[in-house]
């Protein structure tokens, strides 16, 4: 197999609609380290104090404009937003992806940290929530500013460890995610997922956390670095209201492995709302599908509201897992 040339297929993201140019504008960021990360604002025209930005945290190797109308939505209704890629992805992919050294803690620490930035210094004083899908609930915890954070809502929110994906398809995934992706990593000195049609393609240094069998985010390759050069992790600065809404049928964001998650920020005030798609009258969600614009009557309004609120809405579908 070669590792070179255009992909013979389109990944997922590829079809989500463009973004839509007269709300959105393009930016440029600076990481602490130097590196260049390219996203998106929505931007009202008269700043307000009382008006919150958004940040939204894709998904591992998800591009940026997935989350594209689900920011027009928010936007909408009152909020200004910021997406990104993490470094390796979309508007942050570099020329040659072998040669890039970056992880999971990378894309959190670094990345995400700089859009903290970013948003304090281009919308100041107003108060910051952040949206994050999958691995991006876990990067809004690796950020040393994660203190600033008012209002988080994960969807999908996880960091992959295998024995928490969903029992029926867990062999199989584990031979996807845990064997075949990091041999490809290791023949093309990074993940060629845009060719297999698996998502983006991806740093050799995500793969390897992805693919580590530990449950422990801190004994992960990347964790490993960060606990030993900060002494703690930095979930703990998180005080945000969060809420952690689970799909039935995903199968990475099963109960156990959104809860994983959810220990990690011992200091947020936390509430996991899980929902069958019987909920909303369909009869499959998965993992990818929230941020679609078929959902924007049944799932958005439910972040949408906790965003405003910091509450669930009376008439959200599913329930609310007891926590111990």
């Amino acid at each position: 197999m070669s590792c070179q040339g255009t992909p013979a297929m389109e990944d997922m993201q590829s079809k989500s609609p463009l973004l839509t140019e007269k709300q959105s504008e393009g930016f440029k960021e600076v990481a602490a380290d130097g590196f260049v990360l390219g996203g998106f604002t929505w931007r009202h025209a008269l700043p307000d104090i009382q008006r919150p930005v958004v940040i939204i945290n894709a998904a591992t190797s998800v591009r940026c404009r997935h989350y594209a109308r689900f920011a027009d939505y928010l936007f909408a209704n009152g909020f200004d937003v910021i997406t990104y890629d993490y470094r390796g992805i979309g508007e942050s992919r570099p020329a040659i992806m072998k040669d890039l050294k970056a992880s999971w803690t990378d894309w959190g620490a670094m990345d995400f940290e700089a859009m903290l930035k970013r948003a304090q210094r281009e919308f100041p004083g107003q108060p910051i929530d952040v949206v994050g899908h999958s691995f991006g609930g876990c990067a809004a915890g690796l950020g040393a500013s994660g203190q600033v954070i008012r209002r988080l809502v994960t969807v999908g929110a996880q960091f992959a460890y295998w024995r928490d994906y969903a029992p029926e398809q867990r062999w199989r995934m584990f031979g996807k995610w845990h064997l075949l992706m990091p041999l490809l990593t290791r023949f093309c000195g990074y993940f060629p997922g845009k060719r297999l049609g698996w998502l983006e393609d991806t740093p050799a240094g995500v793969v390897r956390d992805w693919s580590t069998p530990t449950g422990r985010y801190e004994q992960r390759p990347s964790g490993r670095r960060l606990l030993k050069a900060a002494g703690r992790m930095p979930f703990t600065n998180v005080r945000a209201q969060t809420l952690a809404i689970s799909i039935s049928d995903d199968p990475y964001g099963t109960v156990a492995a959104i809860e994983r998650l959810l220990d990690y920020f011992s200091h947020a005030r936390k509430t996991h709302l899980r929902i069958e798609p019987q909920d909303i009258g369909e009869q499959q969600v998965g993992h990818f599908a929230f941020f679609r614009s078929a959902y924007q009557a049944t799932l958005w309004p439910i972040a949408l509201t906790w965003l405003q609120t910091g509450e669930l809405a009376p008439d959200s579908p599913g329930r609310t897992v007891p926590r111990s």
